[in-house]
C-alpha cells in the first residue's frame, strides 16, 4: 500500500514537472514569435535608415553643387574665351608667319652663302681701277657692276630686318603659348586640330562645349573623402576652374594688333622678290675682280 502511494506521488511530481515544462516551452514560443517581429520590424526600420543615410551623405559631398558651380564657371570660361577669341586668331596668323619667315631665312642664308663677305672687297676693286682697266677685264659698266653685286648686302640686311621682326613678334608668340599650356595643364582643351592648325571659334567652342558636359557629369573622385564634404574639398573640386577663369581673361598683357605683322610681312615680301646675281655670274666676278 505504501509503495502504492510513493508511486502515485512520484507520477503527480513528474505531471506538475511536465506542466511547468509545457508552459515553459509556450512562454518561449511567445517570446520567439514576437522576437521574430519585431527583428522583421527593426529590419525594416533599419534599411530605411540606411536608406536616408545614404541621400543624406549623397547631399553631404556636395556632388550637386559641385555640378552646378562647375556649371556656372564653364559658363563664364566660354564667354571668355569669345571676348579672346579674335586675339588668339591674331597670335595665331603671327605664328603661321613666323614659320614662313623662318623658312625663307634659312633659304636666303643658303643662297647668299658667302657673298656678303667678299662684296665689299669686290667693290673696293671696282673703284680703284680705271675704266679702261675695267674694259679690259671685261666690265663696261661700273656702277651697275656694284649695284648687281650689292644686291647680296641688300638681301643680307632684309634677312637680318626678318629676324629683328620676326623675333619681336615670337617673344609675344611665346609669352602667350606659355600662358595658354598653363590653363590646358588645368583642364582647358587645346587650340589646334590634328593638322596642327588653329580651330574655328565655332569648333573649339563645340569643343570646350563637351569637355565641360562630361566634366560636369562626372563624380568627383578626390580619394573619396571621409565624412562630409568641405568647404575645401568643394574649393578643390573646382580650383582648376578658378584658376582657367582668372587667367583666360590675361592671356595678353597688350591685345595684339597687326604692325609687327604688317612689318615682318613687307619684308618677307621684298625678299621673296628680291633677286641675287646667278651663281654663274658670281662665280664669274670673283675670277675677274679677285
Amino acid at each position: 500500500m505504501q509503495k502504492l502511494k510513493d508511486e502515485i506521488q512520484a507520477l503527480e511530481a513528474q505531471m506538475a514537472e511536465l506542466k511547468e515544462a509545457r508552459e515553459n516551452l509556450a512562454k518561449l514560443n511567445e517570446k520567439y514569435d514576437k522576437s521574430k517581429q519585431t527583428v522583421a520590424e527593426r529590419g525594416r526600420e533599419i534599411k530605411t535608415l540606411k536608406d536616408r543615410i545614404k541621400e543624406l551623405e549623397k547631399e553631404l559631398t556636395l556632388d550637386k553643387v559641385t555640378a552646378e558651380l562647375r556649371l556656372v564657371l564653364w559658363t563664364r570660361i566660354g564667354q571668355s574665351i569669345t571676348d579672346q577669341w579674335k586675339y588668339i586668331e591674331t597670335i595665331h596668323e603671327q605664328v603661321e608667319l613666323t614659320k614662313k619667315a623662318h623658312k625663307e631665312i634659312q633659304r636666303s642664308r643658303a643662297s647668299l652663302g658667302n657673298m656678303p663677305e667678299v662684296v665689299n672687297r669686290m667693290i673696293n676693286v671696282l673703284n680703284n681701277k680705271t675704266s679702261a682697266q675695267l674694259a679690259t677685264m671685261g666690265i663696261s659698266n661700273r656702277t651697275e657692276t656694284i649695284l648687281l653685286i650689292k644686291r647680296a648686302l641688300t638681301l643680307r640686311n632684309l634677312v637680318q630686318t626678318l629676324e629683328r621682326r620676326t623675333h619681336e613678334m615670337q617673344t609675344d608668340i611665346n609669352r602667350f603659348m606659355t600662358k595658354f599650356v598653363a590653363l590646358q595643364n588645368r583642364g582647358l582643351p587645346g587650340l589646334l586640330n590634328s593638322a596642327g592648325r588653329l580651330l574655328t571659334h565655332e569648333q573649339y567652342a563645340k569643343s570646350v562645349n563637351t569637355f565641360a558636359t562630361n566634366q560636369i557629369a562626372e563624380r568627383p573622385s578626390t580619394s573619396e573623402e571621409i565624412g562630409p564634404a568641405t568647404g575645401q574639398s568643394l574649393y578643390n573640386r573646382v580650383e582648376d576652374l578658378f584658376f582657367i577663369m582668372n587667367e583666360i581673361k590675361h592671356l595678353f598683357d597688350t591685345p595684339p594688333n597687326f604692325y609687327k605683322y604688317s612689318e615682318a610681312d613687307e619684308t618677307l615680301d621684298a625678299i621673296l622678290r628680291h633677286q641675287l646675281p646667278t651663281q654663274e655670274y658670281w662665280t664669274q666676278m670673283i675670277q675677274l675682280i679677285l
